[in-house]
């Protein structure tokens, strides 16, 4: 089922429908005035999840040390390909969608809706030659982790659970998208404007 977002916080580029454009929003939907936009789920398998647990997500997945814990080291596998060992406070992998959010906080890139595409992006890493990579959202990330403590969280959305280190994670493209509604009025780049303030000068206020 298509969905929409109302934006009630300032910085959401998903939720582009304003609280007072919401009648203006039921309108265009009833008369069919809008556009279909598909968005990539990405989802976590490990073999002590819950049921109960819900493993996609639409935003980001994040592997992360429990609170004042040492740093990780999260050994990347793309597709069957060592890509790279992190040593890092964690990783963030995320979607079209997400990349403004946790991804954009940690120094990776905004990443253009249906581009096909998902982030790799290590959360303060010990060396200053890691950097960010995207690659293709048909990937398959598998990911082995170690901590000092013997357990780390994975945060799916925001939704953690602890695993226990040597627990072997994957990660790939869901099975579903989300279609998410879009006025025939709003584009993805002035959005990203007006959210991020490219272009204001600070000097004219």
């Amino acid at each position: 089922m298509p969905i929409s977002g109302v934006n009630i916080v300032h910085l959401v580029c998903l939720a582009v429908v304003l609280p007072p454009e919401i009648e203006t929003c039921i309108g265009a939907m009833y008369h069919k005035s809008f556009k279909l936009e598909i968005h990539t789920v990405i989802q976590a398998v490990a073999e002590n999840y819950t049921k109960e647990s819900d493993p996609n997500a639409l935003n980001d997945i994040a592997i992360l040390k429990r609170h004042d814990a040492a740093m990780l080291s999260i050994r990347v596998v793309v597709n069957g390909e060592f890509l790279v060992t992190y040593q890092a406070d964690g990783l963030v992998i995320s979607t079209p969608t997400g990349s403004t959010a946790y991804n954009l906080s940690n120094g990776g890139p905004i990443i253009v809706p249906q581009s096909g595409s998902i982030c790799l992006t290590p959360v303060a890493p010990h060396s200053l030659n890691i950097r960010p990579i995207v690659i293709n959202d048909d990937s398959v990330i598998e990911l082995s982790v170690e901590s000092r403590s013997h357990n780390f969280l994975v945060a799916i959305d925001g939704r953690s659970e602890k695993l226990t280190e040597g627990t072997k994670l994957s990660i790939r493209k869901a099975p579903y998208a989300v279609k998410i509604i879009k006025l025939c009025s709003k584009r993805y780049f002035s959005t990203l404007r007006e959210k991020l303030m490219w272009g204001a000068d600070q000097r004219q206020k």
